[in-house]
């Protein structure tokens, strides 16, 4: 029996006016900010947020608001991204502005200097309105939250386990290249080389809405480092992505439904291998989700961690059952081998990363495998958008 301890509703998704309309007369930007849709049009209401902002400070700094500071979570929480959704789009507003007084510029001067700062902020402008654009595409309540990623090696040995090390190399650059936290939550080492599996969480703004569309088989194909007759191999690899769970979210899980088991950590070894059985691997058993922790070296809080990731994983698919229209982050992925592939990473005899879902593809494998995914993340969500499919 699975009891959420806040109801998942479907959200609706914003409507916003971007000042990229080809009608001539059109304002998306007023600017009488005292009307009800303030800057930014009919969209989104700046006049109704602010207000809403406004109140919540308010309650905050009554005289008792932190006696329970866990009971201020949510409230929190809703504080933080009202501050996020106005500090973006008063940065876009501000973008807006300032070309409008560079177009002004150079249409007088029409000198050199003017020319190069026009160009200039229309490429800042450029920027924050893809931000913005991205940012109204995630629609879902964890989309602005952290995520946990794991990866799985497929079948053929030490191919796919150097192919799934390759992968994690590659979400680690592109969090790194994002300013998110990274935390290994596991880690197990192939026998000659790469993973047999990897666990992280990611924390940062949107961490999760980037990385779901992840989710699914890649497929690497390349000469084979490992084949001392220079074949060319297939490799293949699973990536799962689910949100990290909320503190104030509570989710019962029975005790009898668990399977729990310690183990020594493994790694690459040095001094930073632990010795003893603190590892521990939790298995709820009714649905045999799985999931362990080795990075600390406490076996207390490892067994927090791993107790967390399950309960985000049944979340998550109490999620799925109670919103049917919303695309499932756990379709069926199908075998790990030919045809269940999301995306497809050609080393040789040409070069070429191409997802099958949007048919975005790139050239540049080298800068795409050091974590340069913005592009391709961004069409997959511009198709996912397009289909009306809010994965």
């Amino acid at each position: 029996m699975l009891r959420l301890g806040r109801p998942a509703h479907k959200k609706q998704r914003e409507r916003i006016v971007f000042p990229c309309s080809n009608t001539t007369n059109s304002k998306p930007f007023p600017q009488d900010s005292s009307t009800s849709s303030g800057r930014f049009g009919g969209g989104f209401d700046y006049a109704e947020t602010k207000t809403r902002l406004e109140a919540i400070e308010h309650q905050l700094s009554k005289p008792g608001a932190w006696d329970k500071p866990g009971a201020l979570t949510p409230l929190l929480r809703e504080k933080t991204q009202l501050s996020d959704k106005l500090a973006m789009y008063e940065s876009l507003a501000q973008a807006k502005d300032d070309l409008d007084a560079w177009l002004e510029l150079a249409h007088e001067s029409r000198d050199e200097e003017a020319m190069a700062g026009l160009d200039g902020q229309i490429s800042v402008f450029k920027e924050r309105l893809g931000i913005t654009e991205l940012a109204t595409m995630f629609a879902f309540e964890h989309d602005k939250g952290n995520a946990i990623l794991e990866i799985h090696p497929g079948a053929g040995g030490v191919e796919s386990q150097d192919w799934a090390e390759m992968l994690l190399r590659m979400y680690t650059r592109f969090a790194e290249r994002k300013g998110f936290k990274i935390t290994q939550l596991d880690y197990q080492v192939g026998e000659e080389a790469g993973i047999k599996s990897v666990t992280l969480q990611i924390e940062g703004l949107y961490s999760y809405g980037l990385l779901k569309g992840e989710s699914g088989v890649h497929r690497l194909i390349r000469i084979s480092p490992f084949d001392s007759s220079g074949r060319r191999h297939t490799s293949f690899a699973s990536v799962d992505v689910y949100p990290d769970m909320d503190d104030d979210i509570e989710i019962e899980v029975r005790d009898e439904d668990l399977r729990i088991d310690v183990f020594r950590s493994s790694g690459p070894g040095g001094q930073s291998v632990n010795k003893t059985s603190s590892a521990v691997r939790i298995t709820h058993l009714p649905t045999g989700i799985v999931a362990q922790c080795q990075n600390e070296k406490s076996q207390h809080r490892n067994k927090a961690t791993a107790l967390r990731l399950v309960k985000a994983r049944l979340y998550e698919r109490e999620l799925q059952k109670i919103e049917e229209s919303r695309r499932q982050d756990y379709q069926a992925k199908g075998a790990i081998a030919w045809g269940s592939q999301i995306r497809t990473y050609t080393l040789q005899p040409y070069r070429l990363v191409k997802d099958h879902r949007s048919n975005s593809e790139t050239g540049n494998v080298d800068a795409f495998l050091d974590g340069d995914l913005d592009a391709m993340i961004r069409n997959h969500l511009l198709f996912v958008h397009a289909q009306g499919k809010h994965d």
